[in-house]
């Protein structure tokens, strides 16, 4: 099973990506070896996941999900926007 999720940053901004393990990838984003831009805005904290079957529908997504607009982000993590 695969997850893509979302983070919110210290700053506001959104983080998004995919993972095998979401509390491991979270930890690494806390520590700083999370990836590049998580190490500059830390701490994250999670406020979106959704489970996938397999690594490249996960990505697919994963790119749509960071082609949307903040507002249907955050539509999306209030759980308005189903169509997202």
């Amino acid at each position: 099973m695969t997850f893509v999720y979302m983070l919110e940053c210290a700053d506001g901004s959104f983080y998004t990506g995919w993972t095998t393990d979401l509390e491991r990838r979270l930890a690494e984003h806390n520590g700083g070896r999370g990836g590049g831009y998580t190490r500059s805005h830390r701490p994250v904290k999670l406020v979106y996941w959704e489970e996938h079957p397999d690594r490249r529908s996960a990505q697919r997504r994963e790119i749509a999900l960071k082609n949307l607009s903040r507002a249907r982000k955050l539509a999306l993590i209030a759980g308005r926007d189903s169509s997202a």
